[in-house]
């Protein structure tokens, strides 16, 4: 008998929780894009879209990474070279890249945070499938389905350069390639993603279900890519669409991830942040974020004088060489990073720390891999 949904429902942070971060981020895009003629908003992204986005959202959630790695004294010392290793190993690239030119410096920068943000969609529904128990095959395919909503807007946005909008600035994304491969990428992303709905389709007619959660992560995923580049017509549009997607469900991740690590007795004086609730954590990471961004604007950008003066000096190439690649750096260290400090494998005490493993019985050490079970897939 056919079912729409499964008996068992595999969710990340809760159903409520994944409904707001994943679908409720999606629609809350689509409704500020729809909104924007009623908003006055026109063409660039204005100053309050601006700070609510870019400050609040997308830089913000790079501070949050802290959470899983630099207030964490014990997390540190567990693995040195990893946290002096990244930061240094990425202001060299990036001072080297600077110094070809400034444009190498950029055009590298957006391909490794493009990266980035693509691996995170992957990220999770690859969780969404381990919950669930999922098959091989379901995995590939969802994973395919990922890449595709993902990749098949990018390549066609390399294939109609210019847009009115960039990832950081103008002209650090590669143009050449010939228009009809963006056209061939659409249809290979439409035919796997066809493919991917027939298999849902056919789990509901063989009386499985599919699980909600990861249907519409990767319903959301393609709304906000195809929408942010393919029908975004200016730079408003894609900055809603590229960055509640990625940021909001990373809030959620980090503060449920740092109230099981505080609840263990982490972070010591910095715990004050997480007694305050959510509000804190967040309020605390966007005065992170304002602050990195008036940096920004008073050394290189110079140009939002309302919010942060007009008076910052005017540095040389070389210096900027310098500068640019050190301001960069919250952004770059987190890239590198979060390829590293998901691992459940090599740290399990981290499913614990989420929620997603309890500690198994023994001595109270859920650092010990053999100290923790995994709790199946389900409902909750």
């Amino acid at each position: 008998m056919p079912r729409l949904l499964s008996p068992a429902q595999a969710w990340l942070f809760g159903r409520g929780v994944d409904l707001t971060v994943f679908a409720g981020s999606a629609l809350v895009s689509v409704a500020f894009v729809l909104a924007a003629p009623w908003l006055g908003v026109v063409g660039d992204t204005p100053a309050w879209a601006w700070l609510l986005f870019v400050v609040g959202m997308d830089v913000a959630h790079v501070w949050s990474t802290l959470f899983r790695t630099y207030l964490d004294g014990e997390e540190v010392s567990s693995r040195p070279g990893l946290y002096v290793g990244a930061p240094l190993a990425a202001y060299t690239a990036g001072v080297f890249a600077y110094m070809v030119s400034p444009g190498a410096f950029w055009s590298l920068f957006a391909y490794v945070a493009l990266f980035h943000f693509i691996r995170q969609q992957y990220g999770w529904v690859a969780l969404y499938d381990r919950k669930a128990r999922a098959s091989a095959f379901e995995r590939r395919l969802d994973a395919a389905a990922v890449y595709a909503a993902t990749l098949g807007p990018v390549v066609w946005w390399h294939a109609n350069l210019p847009r009115a909008f960039w990832w950081f600035v103008e002209n650090d994304f590669l143009s050449g390639l010939p228009r009809w491969m963006g056209t061939a990428a659409l249809g290979a992303h439409a035919a796997v993603l066809t493919l991917w709905a027939g298999f849902q389709v056919l789990r509901i007619a063989r009386g499985e279900g599919v699980q909600a959660g990861k249907v519409l992560l990767v319903v959301a995923t393609w709304v906000a890519w195809f929408g942010g580049i393919v029908l975004a017509r200016d730079d408003f549009a894609f900055t809603v669409m590229n960055v509640v997607l990625h940021g909001v469900p990373y809030f959620a991740l980090l503060f449920r991830y740092a109230r099981g690590r505080h609840a263990e007795g982490g972070f010591g004086d910095w715990g004050v942040l997480l007694r305050a609730g959510l509000p804190g954590f967040l309020l605390f990471l966007a005065g992170l974020a304002l602050l990195e961004e008036g940096l920004w604007d008073v050394l290189v950008w110079h140009d939002r004088p309302v919010l942060f003066g007009d008076s910052g000096p005017v540095l040389e190439a070389d210096v900027l060489a310098l500068v640019v690649p050190l301001l960069a750096l919250p952004q770059a260290t987190h890239y590198v990073l979060d390829a590293f400090i998901w691992k459940a494998g090599r740290e399990p005490a981290l499913l614990v720390r989420l929620g997603w493993a309890r500690a198994g019985p023994g001595p109270s050490n859920v650092g010990q891999a053999h100290k923790v079970v995994a709790i199946p897939g389900r409902g909750e």
